[in-house]
């Protein structure tokens, strides 16, 4: 991989140096390549818009008109990719060209695609032709002049080489004229790449993709948070659980052998603290991530967390089928917080708590009478529940005035 980001780069930091890279090479194979692919895109185009109108009366010409989008998309695709020749920083694209070619028909028209074709066809590789001819042409002849004018005379740009003495100094123009020509076609190259993605993909285009690669990122954390949390839990329950559960039957077992007296009350108070500590670990466990929850959904696990909760809890849910583990774990948590700040702080007699999916969208709301004044910008609880909601493409929203009632809804695609 070349040290600059790019041709541009490397001639403006170290113009020097940049004579013994690669991007004079690179830039030279991306303006050699414009050639055949812009002059195969003046044939392609020219033949399917030519007999297009020509046969514009018959449903064929019409037909041959409608495919010019996927000319285009095609030549779009593959410019994109001889951008990385000069621009080896452009991301690549999340859809391939197979993926495209087999979407195309219900893509929109991409108009900057069709005009970037046009421009290909009849001017930039006419462009190119024209520089790379003198580029390469003239130097090579400069520097070969003493042997080419043994033949004949020699003439580069109006300069006639008739003799020998006069072909040696044109040697020297000639490796002048080489590192001219390695400058002029970096610069042509660099030029040409930036008008080709600023057309291809001007910047709006560019933030829509980062946003996308964003939130693909965001998910993707939160996956591999969500297989962390279960593996802690299977870590306590298959080890610290099964440790505290043989010490309660170590400690039931000695109360057995004991006689009355200190040693036994000191043995019964050991073995009710291990049976506390067992208890608040499976509440632990159910916490990091509810095996009910894993084995029959949703719905069954929030009645466990109405038929857990200190306040009387009504539901009533409307959740046929599964949905994607990611949507569940979001909408069980968000019940969870909710219900536990209910117990905690809202000093309510009653909590409502809904869940449907209409139209493909999961909607789950808990409402409770408390004194309200809950504010998700003083705890983390309610954040931490945001942050979720949204890497799943949902919205949280939370509605508590004073006095109550308070209102936490998620909506998210199902």
């Amino acid at each position: 991989m070349p040290r600059s980001p790019d041709a541009w780069t490397a001639v403006r930091g170290r113009p020097t140096a940049f004579l013994t890279s690669v991007w004079p090479w690179r830039s030279l194979g991306y303006l050699l390549s414009t050639v055949p692919i812009g002059v195969l895109t003046l044939v392609v185009l020219g033949v399917v818009v030519g007999l297009g109108v020509l046969t514009a009366v018959l449903v064929i010409g019409l037909l041959l008109l409608a495919n010019v989008p996927l000319v285009t998309t095609v030549v779009g695709e593959l410019e994109r990719a001889r951008l990385r020749l000069v621009l080896p920083s452009v991301p690549a694209r999340a859809a391939s060209l197979r993926e495209r070619v087999r979407t195309w028909r219900t893509l929109p028209v991409a108009w900057p695609e069709i005009g970037y074709a046009a421009l290909l066809a009849t001017v930039l590789w006419v462009v190119d032709a024209v520089v790379l001819t003198f580029a390469l042409t003239v130097p090579v002849v400069l520097v070969l002049a003493p042997a080419l004018v043994e033949m004949d005379a020699v003439e580069v740009a109006g300069w006639r080489i008739d003799s020998g003495a006069e072909a040696w100094p044109a040697v020297g123009v000639g490796v002048l004229a080489a590192v001219g020509a390695a400058y002029l076609v970096t610069a042509l190259a660099s030029g040409q790449a930036a008008l080709t993605r600023q057309l291809l993909d001007p910047p709006e285009a560019r933030l829509v993709e980062a946003v996308d690669r964003l939130r693909r990122s965001r998910a993707g954390l939160v996956d591999a948070f969500e297989a962390e949390r279960r593996r802690i839990e299977r870590d306590l329950h298959d080890g610290a659980q099964q440790r505290l559960v043989a010490l309660t039957m170590a400690l039931g077992q000695a109360e057995l052998s004991l006689v009355q007296g200190p040693a036994l009350a000191q043995v019964q108070k050991a073995h009710r603290l291990a049976e506390e500590a067992l208890e608040d670990l499976r509440a632990t466990v159910r916490g990091i991530h509810p095996q009910v929850l894993t084995d029959h959904g949703l719905a069954a696990a929030i009645a466990e967390l109405a038929d857990r909760c200190a306040v009387p809890v009504r539901t009533d849910l409307h959740l046929s089928g599964r949905l994607s583990a990611p949507i569940e774990t979001a909408a069980y948590f968000l019940v969870s917080e909710a219900l536990t700040n209910v117990a905690r702080h809202a000093e309510a007699q009653s909590v409502q708590v809904h869940a449907w999916v209409v139209d493909g969208e999961l909607t789950v709301t808990v409402v409770d009478d408390g004194r309200g004044g809950a504010d998700p910008a003083r705890g983390t609880g309610l954040a931490g529940l945001a942050a979720r909601v949204e890497a799943i493409d949902g919205t949280l929203e939370v509605s508590s005035p004073p006095g109550g009632p308070t209102t936490v809804r998620m909506t998210c695609p199902a």
